[in-house]
């Protein structure tokens, strides 16, 4: 979702999804826009699991799912204003894996389940944690040995982008560049001027 100029949402899993029970992870990446394309035209898309850009390490023990940007020539469904990659990937148990990643982003590994480490030295991780990279043109993920009976596999998203390097002021939901664009947004806001999305229909069981 692009917000821009400003859009009104609720994200919540589907009611289907909420009465069959179990394990969904819900996340939400917020990615600034440089000062020139902040009050741009609101976009939405709906990206589904079936059109994800979907890779495999040599040996078959990583499953990569290029959501957003680029991974070795690949790229992945999601179209963003300010250059991201984001790869969620799955490990099996003392699986590891090195993908090539851009020298000039910034490189991060969020824990969304299991235990695992990350970089050559092999930096101790676990579920809810967050490892942040030095500067490199790869990064390099391994899955513990022995994961928890009820985490089969080693979960992780992978994300970094380019650096935007501007003043940032935030409040709420609100991420503009100085103060009084906040208090403009927080205006348009209060005077009905956000845009809205339609509702998201025809999600099969499968979430597909």
């Amino acid at each position: 979702m692009t917000a821009g100029s400003g859009l009104l949402h609720i994200e919540a899993p589907p009611e289907s999804l909420v009465m069959s029970g179990g394990l969904f992870h819900g996340i939400q990446l917020w990615v600034n826009l440089p000062a020139k394309d902040k009050m741009m035209a609101p976009r939405y898309q709906d990206i589904r699991g079936g059109q994800v850009q979907l890779l495999t390490s040599h040996d078959g023990g990583a499953l990569l799912r290029v959501i957003a940007g680029e991974l070795d020539g690949h790229q992945g469904p999601g179209i963003t204003h300010t250059p991201i990659s984001l790869v969620h990937a799955t490990l099996a148990p003392g699986a590891e894996v090195t993908i090539p990643w851009r020298e000039d982003f910034n490189g991060l590994a969020y824990v969304l389940a299991g235990r695992g480490s990350v970089g050559v030295d092999r930096r101790p991780v676990h579920k809810g944690q967050t490892a942040v990279f030095g500067t490199g043109s790869s990064l390099t993920v391994r899955a513990d040995e022995a994961q928890d009976a009820n985490t089969p596999d080693l979960e992780v998203v992978l994300l970094g982008g380019q650096p935007i390097r501007e003043p940032m002021a935030h409040y709420g939901p609100f991420v503009m560049n100085t103060r009084a664009e906040l208090e403009q947004a927080f205006e348009d806001f209060q005077k009905g001027r956000l845009g809205t999305v339609p509702a998201v229909h025809g999600m099969s069981e499968g979430g597909l």
